[in-house]
């Protein structure tokens, strides 16, 4: 806790986090779990209702030890891949303490994917086990992505209608007890997959020594204190959630709170207020969004610290905030492959005046700089170029490259493996306050959520009446950016309203319920470079003008 970070300097806290995952073995159960009070809450999981339980540390221990034995009989070892198609609930915490108390190595699903894409991370990552919730069952039934043969076993979290393991059955059984397993700092962690704009999406495996950089910003960043009732409301399908929701709260053992409930401006404000939330977490569109909805502010809310993480924050979300909430927001920036690692940081060490646009500082642990467009020379103060990190002066760092993509991983370092790229265009001002301007890629950030133009482009341009398509972002005003699609059909005379909902519900029903375009725009062709490549960007330039101009956005 950030108790322990206010009596020595940042970078000998640096030292002190880092050294027992460099001095030899480690149990990972026993940093998350095992060494905390028994009779600590851990959790506060709450129903839509705003009634809540409990979870202690004590029931987390006995619950994960029978799961990590129950997975251990069915042939699951240290290093074993198990993925989760699961939504936030107590059983969904027994099954990751089990699988991290095993050795095993956590693939997160998150539950709005197709069954496309939960194949190609699930095959991918070569996953030995899924944990499934009853309404993800049909999506891992054999079908065109999936075979009736395909090489894992199902546990389904409820009752199974395809004659599935039950988990609770499965639980009510005697097996032999293991011992919580002891690895080195490099030995897998967590095995997620990232967007990019071409290709198929790209794992990325965190080391179990991860953990201190995720106590760093824990303490720094959040300024999490034991005596803070901690919200992270990301959903743990993806990095933030998973990070800092999940594993952060329970490295630090701080009790925080599980929302089962999906979201909405009126059930938040609700939480935060009946369960005492002090340290609050979610992305800029749900402070947006809570704005956007116009409610009253319930009496009652204690929060101490806010945060946001997974787009850029507008300074119009804090002139909001400090006065509905009482707090400002401090935005903070990070990226699947490192973490959280520039911060507007709470902690009073840390802690300097918000100056509007920026992401704050480096963390402690990481060495932030901005290169030049076309060299890899530092910029000077205001000019902008690539934001990146000097691996020699980040401790912290632990990314060495995506899972079996050797060409990809080349191109996040620079040749003498000096500099970390992080792909996105920013700037540094005299005082060292870092602003971001925009991704050197054509990722889409969405209510939080990355999606990758070429995942959505792919699925569009298998529906047989698309020649081709290209996935671009616009701005919006609630949930940041929107998904949209040009679309050049094969008999352009088929152009309807018709069709674009249809091929809405093609990418929503084959990829994903929330990456689907909001809009379908039919063209008779996309603007290329001279080699073929689609211009994004000029596509981009195009709805941005159209906007501006007040021609009316479809929004289906």
């Amino acid at each position: 806790m950030s108790d322990a970070a206010d009596m020595i300097s940042p970078d000998e806290r640096v030292r002190q986090v880092l050294a027992p995952f460099n001095e030899g073995p480690v149990q990972a159960a026993a940093l998350l779990c095992d060494t905390h009070a028994a009779e600590a809450v851990a959790y506060r999981i709450v129903k839509s209702d705003l009634s809540y339980s409990e979870l202690t540390y004590r029931e987390l221990r006995v619950e994960s030890e029978k799961f990590a034995a129950a997975l251990a009989a069915l042939g699951v070892g240290p290093g074993d891949r198990v993925a989760t198609l699961m939504g936030k609930s107590r059983n969904y915490l027994t099954v990751l303490m089990g699988i991290w108390r095993l050795g095993a190595v956590h693939v997160p699903l998150f539950t709005a994917f197709a069954p496309g894409a939960i194949a190609l991370r699930v095959f991918g990552s070569r996953a030995k086990v899924i944990l499934c919730d009853p309404s993800q069952e049909g999506k891992l039934a054999p079908s065109e992505d999936i075979p009736p043969d395909a090489p894992w076993t199902i546990i389904v979290n409820g009752p199974s209608i395809q004659g599935n393991i039950s988990f609770s059955e499965l639980m009510s059984q005697e097996f032999a007890p293991v011992a919580t397993a002891t690895l080195m700092g490099d030995a897998p962690f967590i095995h997620i997959y990232t967007s990019g704009t071409t290709g198929t999406p790209k794992g990325v495996v965190l080391p179990v020594r991860v953990l201190a950089s995720f106590r760093i910003y824990a303490e720094y960043g959040y300024d999490l204190r034991a005596s803070d009732i901690f919200w992270n409301g990301a959903d743990p399908g993806w990095a933030y959630g998973l990070y800092y929701g999940v594993v952060t709260s329970l490295l630090t053992g701080v009790t925080s709170v599980l929302l089962e409930g999906s979201f909405s401006p009126e059930l938040t404000l609700g939480v935060l207020a009946t369960v005492g939330v002090t340290n609050y977490a979610a992305a800029p569109t749900v402070y947006r969004s809570l704005r956007a909805a116009n409610i009253a502010v319930p009496p009652g809310i204690k929060l101490r610290c806010a945060s946001s993480a997974g787009e850029p924050l507008t300074p119009d979300v804090n002139t909001w905030a400090t006065t509905a909430l009482g707090v400002s927001v401090y935005d903070h920036y990070g990226q699947t492959e490192i973490g959280m690692a520039i911060n507007n940081h709470h902690h009073p060490l840390l802690r300097r005046p918000i100056k509007a646009g920026s992401m704050g500082h480096a963390m402690p642990g990481w060495t932030a700089v901005i290169l030049r467009t076309n060299s890899d020379e530092p910029a000077s103060p205001n000019e902008v170029g690539r934001v990146a990190f000097d691996l020699k002066e980040s401790p912290l760092a632990w990314f060495d490259g995506y899972f079996e993509q050797p060409e990809k991983s080349a191109e996040k370092f620079s040749p003498d493996g000096r500099w970390y790229y992080t792909g996105d265009v920013g700037s540094m001002d005299e005082d060292g306050y870092l602003y971001f301007s925009s991704r050197d890629d054509d990722v889409i950030l969405m209510a939080g959520y990355r999606i990758g133009p070429s995942e959505v482009e792919s699925v569009m341009n298998a529906h047989p009446a698309v020649m081709e398509s290209a996935a671009i972002a616009v701005p919006d005003e609630v949930r940041g950016e929107l998904l949209e699609c040009f679309v050049v059909l094969r008999d352009a005379a088929k152009a309807s309203d018709g069709l674009a909902n249809e091929l809405q519900q093609w990418v929503k029903s084959r990829y994903a319920a929330h990456a689907y375009p909001r809009t379908v725009h039919f063209t008779a062709a996309l603007p290329k470079t001279p080699s073929g490549k689609v211009q994004r960007v000029v596509l981009k330039q195009q709805r941005r003008d159209e906007l501006k101009s007040g021609k009316r956005q479809r929004d289906t």
